[in-house]
Formats: structure tokens, C-alpha cells, sequence
């Protein structure tokens, strides 16, 4: 029987975000990092920047949040989220009962603004019809 491959030194950002499950697929977190979303040892990163263990990666999330995590492994394979979450650290801190509070409010604004339900086809070809003036 072979040996299994050994555990790389480093790897890409990208990739470590993707397998780590902290984004959901790789091009988000490409994404991310092209946006200044994402911050490894202090300094925003692209996305082919190397991870070792030991680095520190900050994401930033909507609404403010910052997520905090130290690297601990790395791997270039998809591995089940269960051992994916032993490759980092998390480092954020718990949320204050302030922030608590700001998050429900702001859950419940965005269910107020958000309409019930999205417009079926021949809504939008109404909408459409009113706005090029038909």
C-alpha cells in the first residue's frame, strides 16, 4: 500500500480558506481577497499569497464583524468539515451583549424592507413594461 501524500509546508491562501471551510468555495474567497476583505499577519492578501502554520488571518464579514483565526495546518485537499476545523484556531472574540442586540435589530430591518416574496415571470414583465414606458 502506498504511502499517503505528505502534508505540504504551505499553501495557497485561496485554497487554505476553501478546505478550512471558512468561505464556501474557493472563488469566494477569491473573491474576498481581491475585494481587501481578508488580512494574513496584519497586511491585506491576495489570493496566491502563502499560508504557513503560525499566520494569523483576519476576514472581515458583513455587517462590520471581523473574524479572527491562527493557522495551525494546512492541506491542498478537501477534508470533512469536522477535520477542517482542527486546520485553524479561531481567535474572534465573543460578541458584547451591545452587539447582540444590533445584530437582532438589524435582523429584523432587513425582514421589514425585504418583500415577501420575489416576483414571479410575468410580474417582471410588468415591471419591465412600466419602466422602458410601453
Amino acid at each position: 500500500m502506498a504511502d499517503p501524500l505528505p502534508a505540504p509546508a504551505a499553501v495557497r491562501l485561496d485554497i487554505w480558506l476553501d478546505v478550512s471551510c471558512l468561505f464556501k468555495t474557493r472563488s469566494e474567497a477569491q473573491k474576498a481577497c481581491q475585494l481587501g476583505k481578508v488580512a494574513v499577519n496584519g497586511q491585506t492578501a491576495k489570493a496566491h499569497r502563502i499560508v504557513r502554520p503560525g499566520d494569523e488571518v483576519e476576514i472581515s464579514r458583513p455587517f462590520g464583524r471581523k473574524q479572527k483565526a491562527r493557522v495551525l495546518g494546512v492541506t491542498e485537499h478537501h477534508i470533512s468539515r469536522i477535520d477542517a476545523r482542527a486546520l485553524y484556531e479561531d481567535l474572534t472574540p465573543k460578541p458584547t451583549r451591545e452587539e447582540i442586540e444590533l445584530r437582532r435589530l438589524e435582523r429584523i430591518y432587513r425582514a421589514s424592507v425585504t418583500p415577501l416574496h420575489a416576483p414571479d415571470k410575468r410580474e417582471r414583465r410588468q415591471r419591465r413594461k412600466m419602466k422602458e414606458g410601453e
